[in-house]
């Protein structure tokens, strides 16, 4: 690979990695835009607000992975807050549903 840094000894790259990923993200924006499709949609699980970002031109792709960090952070903070759990549409596993704090 052209550009690869070998990682010292006792060095793990992923963890820099994911801090470099976790910076680039503007989560004010994010949690913005969770707050709009839950207040729109409703209870919602990981993937669906993620498919509902993608559709409205918020993200590239409906990958879960845009949403589930946020809502867990969001979680943390009392924004969202897990309201129950249901079969995945997309997935078929048991998944996580979401909601607002304010209206739960």
């Amino acid at each position: 690979m052209s550009g690869m840094i070998a990682r010292r000894f006792g060095e793990d790259p992923r963890k820099e990695a994911r801090a470099e990923s976790n910076e680039a993200v503007n989560k004010e924006r994010r949690y913005a835009q969770i707050v709009e499709c839950l207040t729109e949609r409703g209870p919602s699980t990981a993937k669906e607000i993620a498919v509902w970002m993608q559709l409205e031109g918020l993200i590239p792709t409906s990958e879960r992975n845009y949403s589930a960090p946020r809502l867990t952070e969001m979680c943390e903070k009392g924004i969202t807050e897990p309201v129950g759990k249901t079969k995945c549409w997309y997935t078929g596993r048991t998944v996580t549903v979401y909601d607002l704090v304010e209206r739960a």
